[in-house]
Protein backbone atom coordinates (compact mmCIF):
# COMPACT_ATOMS: atom_id res chain seq x y z
CA UNK A 1 0.00 0.00 0.00
CA UNK A 2 1.21 3.21 -0.77
CA UNK A 3 1.30 6.00 1.68
CA UNK A 4 2.25 8.72 -0.05
CA UNK A 5 -1.13 11.35 -0.95
CA UNK A 6 -1.90 12.26 -4.59
CA UNK A 7 -3.37 15.64 -6.54
CA UNK A 8 -5.93 15.30 -8.88
CA UNK A 9 -6.33 18.11 -11.45
CA UNK A 10 -7.56 18.45 -14.81
CA UNK A 11 -5.27 17.66 -17.47
CA UNK A 12 -3.32 20.64 -20.34
CA UNK A 13 -2.22 20.56 -23.28
CA UNK A 14 1.11 21.02 -21.86
CA UNK A 15 0.77 17.95 -20.31
CA UNK A 16 1.24 15.84 -23.51
CA UNK A 17 4.19 14.18 -22.89
CA UNK A 18 2.70 12.89 -19.70
CA UNK A 19 -0.79 11.92 -21.13
CA UNK A 20 1.60 10.15 -24.16
CA UNK A 21 3.35 8.36 -21.59
CA UNK A 22 0.60 7.31 -19.32
CA UNK A 23 -1.31 6.08 -22.33
CA UNK A 24 1.05 3.72 -22.87
CA UNK A 25 1.21 2.90 -20.05
CA UNK A 26 -2.50 1.80 -19.81
CA UNK A 27 -2.14 -0.04 -23.08
CA UNK A 28 0.46 -2.50 -21.84
CA UNK A 29 -1.55 -2.62 -18.72
CA UNK A 30 -4.64 -3.55 -19.85
CA UNK A 31 -4.76 -4.02 -23.80
CA UNK A 32 -8.75 -4.57 -23.99
CA UNK A 33 -9.76 -1.44 -22.12
CA UNK A 34 -9.52 1.07 -24.71
CA UNK A 35 -10.41 0.68 -28.11
CA UNK A 36 -6.76 1.18 -29.15
CA UNK A 37 -3.39 -1.21 -29.41
CA UNK A 38 -0.25 0.29 -28.42
CA UNK A 39 1.12 -0.36 -31.87
CA UNK A 40 -1.21 2.55 -32.93
CA UNK A 41 -0.24 5.03 -30.02
CA UNK A 42 3.31 4.58 -30.19
CA UNK A 43 2.78 5.51 -34.14
CA UNK A 44 0.69 8.91 -32.75
CA UNK A 45 2.48 12.30 -33.63
CA UNK A 46 2.92 15.09 -31.03
CA UNK A 47 -0.17 17.24 -32.28
CA UNK A 48 -2.48 13.87 -31.32
CA UNK A 49 -1.14 13.80 -28.27
CA UNK A 50 -1.72 17.89 -27.69
CA UNK A 51 -5.27 17.14 -28.90
CA UNK A 52 -5.67 14.69 -26.27
CA UNK A 53 -4.13 16.95 -23.25
CA UNK A 54 -6.64 19.29 -24.32
CA UNK A 55 -9.48 17.14 -23.91
CA UNK A 56 -9.16 18.49 -20.28
CA UNK A 57 -10.03 22.04 -21.03
CA UNK A 58 -13.31 21.80 -23.52
CA UNK A 59 -16.55 22.08 -22.80
CA UNK A 60 -17.97 18.61 -23.44
CA UNK A 61 -15.27 17.02 -22.66
CA UNK A 62 -13.52 15.94 -19.61
CA UNK A 63 -10.24 14.84 -18.46
CA UNK A 64 -8.21 14.11 -14.67
CA UNK A 65 -5.21 13.08 -13.68
CA UNK A 66 -3.83 11.86 -10.21
CA UNK A 67 -0.22 12.47 -9.78
CA UNK A 68 1.82 11.00 -6.73
CA UNK A 69 2.77 14.19 -4.35
CA UNK A 70 5.82 12.08 -3.89
CA UNK A 71 7.08 11.50 -7.08
CA UNK A 72 5.30 13.93 -9.33
CA UNK A 73 4.81 10.66 -11.30
CA UNK A 74 0.81 10.49 -13.03
CA UNK A 75 -0.43 7.28 -11.59
CA UNK A 76 -4.26 7.61 -12.31
CA UNK A 77 -6.48 9.01 -15.25
CA UNK A 78 -10.22 9.41 -15.67
CA UNK A 79 -12.11 11.35 -18.56
CA UNK A 80 -15.34 12.18 -20.01
CA UNK A 81 -16.93 13.30 -23.52
CA UNK A 82 -20.36 14.44 -23.79
CA UNK A 83 -21.75 12.44 -27.25
CA UNK A 84 -23.78 13.81 -29.44
CA UNK A 85 -26.62 11.73 -28.36
CA UNK A 86 -27.16 10.54 -24.77
CA UNK A 87 -25.62 10.75 -21.88
CA UNK A 88 -21.91 12.13 -21.16
CA UNK A 89 -19.74 8.54 -21.23
CA UNK A 90 -16.77 7.81 -18.89
CA UNK A 91 -13.80 7.08 -20.65
CA UNK A 92 -10.38 6.34 -20.15
CA UNK A 93 -10.06 5.22 -16.48
CA UNK A 94 -6.57 3.84 -15.14
CA UNK A 95 -4.68 4.02 -12.29
CA UNK A 96 -1.53 2.49 -11.90
CA UNK A 97 -1.22 -1.01 -10.01
CA UNK A 98 0.88 0.33 -6.91
CA UNK A 99 -2.49 2.52 -6.47
CA UNK A 100 -5.22 0.33 -7.05
CA UNK A 101 -7.63 -0.56 -4.58
CA UNK A 102 -10.63 0.82 -2.25
CA UNK A 103 -7.89 1.70 0.71
CA UNK A 104 -5.68 3.95 -1.55
CA UNK A 105 -9.08 5.71 -2.91
CA UNK A 106 -7.07 7.14 -5.99
CA UNK A 107 -9.66 5.70 -8.59
CA UNK A 108 -12.17 7.06 -6.14
CA UNK A 109 -10.86 10.95 -6.67
CA UNK A 110 -10.96 10.38 -9.94
CA UNK A 111 -14.58 9.26 -10.86
CA UNK A 112 -16.11 11.85 -8.55
CA UNK A 113 -14.19 14.29 -10.53
CA UNK A 114 -16.01 12.87 -13.77
CA UNK A 115 -18.99 12.56 -11.77
CA UNK A 116 -19.00 16.45 -10.94
CA UNK A 117 -18.22 17.59 -14.58
CA UNK A 118 -21.09 14.88 -16.02
CA UNK A 119 -23.94 16.34 -13.49
CA UNK A 120 -23.15 19.43 -15.47
CA UNK A 121 -25.06 17.97 -18.45
CA UNK A 122 -27.07 15.29 -17.53
CA UNK A 123 -28.47 13.23 -14.51
CA UNK A 124 -26.89 9.98 -15.38
CA UNK A 125 -23.31 8.54 -16.44
CA UNK A 126 -22.88 5.96 -18.73
CA UNK A 127 -19.27 3.41 -19.57
CA UNK A 128 -18.45 0.50 -21.52
CA UNK A 129 -16.69 -1.77 -20.39
CA UNK A 130 -14.87 -5.04 -21.49
CA UNK A 131 -16.49 -8.25 -20.61
CA UNK A 132 -13.26 -9.82 -20.19
CA UNK A 133 -12.58 -6.92 -17.11
CA UNK A 134 -13.72 -8.34 -14.16
CA UNK A 135 -11.40 -5.78 -12.04
CA UNK A 136 -12.87 -2.88 -13.72
CA UNK A 137 -16.78 -4.18 -13.93
CA UNK A 138 -16.55 -4.67 -9.83
CA UNK A 139 -15.17 -1.22 -9.28
CA UNK A 140 -17.85 0.16 -11.28
CA UNK A 141 -20.50 -1.93 -9.61
CA UNK A 142 -19.08 -0.62 -5.76
CA UNK A 143 -20.08 3.28 -7.27
CA UNK A 144 -23.43 2.28 -7.99
CA UNK A 145 -23.36 1.63 -12.15
CA UNK A 146 -25.65 -0.93 -13.15
CA UNK A 147 -25.31 -3.50 -16.56
CA UNK A 148 -28.10 -2.01 -18.88
CA UNK A 149 -28.28 -5.13 -20.80
CA UNK A 150 -26.75 -3.31 -24.50
CA UNK A 151 -23.68 -5.37 -25.63
CA UNK A 152 -21.07 -3.81 -27.97
CA UNK A 153 -18.68 -5.71 -30.45
CA UNK A 154 -15.34 -5.03 -29.41
CA UNK A 155 -13.68 -4.43 -32.73
CA UNK A 156 -9.83 -4.72 -31.87
CA UNK A 157 -8.24 -8.44 -30.85
CA UNK A 158 -9.31 -10.50 -28.89
CA UNK A 159 -12.93 -9.65 -29.91
CA UNK A 160 -15.34 -9.92 -27.81
CA UNK A 161 -18.34 -8.00 -25.97
CA UNK A 162 -18.72 -4.72 -23.73
CA UNK A 163 -21.02 -4.09 -21.72
CA UNK A 164 -22.61 -0.39 -21.25
CA UNK A 165 -23.38 0.41 -17.72
CA UNK A 166 -24.94 3.45 -16.56
CA UNK A 167 -25.36 5.34 -13.20
CA UNK A 168 -27.77 7.69 -11.92
CA UNK A 169 -26.28 10.73 -10.65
Amino acid sequence: MRSSTVTIRSVTEEDWREVRTLRFQMLEDTPIAYGETLEHALRLAEPEWRMRGRRGQEPRSASFVAIDDATLEWVGTMGGYLPTTGAPLLVGVFVAPAFRGASIGVADRLLAEVEGWARGFDGSLALHVHEENPRAIRFYERHGFVDTGRRLDYELAPGGREWEMSKVL
